[in-house]
């Protein structure tokens, strides 16, 4: 099933904000030099952004993505990768900010399992010295 084109554009335009001492805050398809030096300081050449809330894009009770969330930052955990916390936002503020990860030297393949173990529509990968991308899993 494709991904509706107003759900797109709201990926596409989210603020992806990494909670580290540079402050990454990734936008698809637009360099990010707070992100390379992040990663050059970890010695890894991509991470991913991902999350577990509202699985296929859909609204879900707070309760089950605070749920979903734990279960991510565990599966994240056993990648052996390092892992800041995060969070996805409209610039709009027309949705609540969605708790995520980024999952640092995580390889893409394994980062698309991740993201479709949580039922998740897409995620962000990028690459040092590249923009962040959207990848869509479905």
């Amino acid at each position: 099933m494709p991904v509706p084109e107003s759900l797109l554009a709201a990926y596409r335009a989210a603020r992806y904000v990494v909670f580290a001492d540079n402050a990454p805050v990734l936008r698809i398809g637009e360099p990010c030099p707070e992100l390379d030096d992040l990663l050059e300081a970890e010695g890894a050449a991509g991470a991913a952004f991902v999350t577990s809330f509202n699985p296929r894009g859909l609204p879900a009770h707070e309760e089950l993505n605070q749920l979903s969330f734990g279960e991510l930052c565990e599966a994240a955990d056993r990648t052996g990768c390092r892992i800041y916390l995060g969070e996805g936002r409209d610039p709009k503020g027309e949705w609540k900010p969605e708790p995520s990860l980024l999952i640092v030297g995580i390889a893409r393949a394994e980062a698309e399992a991740l993201g479709r173990r949580f039922h998740q529509l897409a995620i962000v990968f990028a690459e040092k010295g590249k923009p962040p991308e959207l990848v869509l899993l479905e």
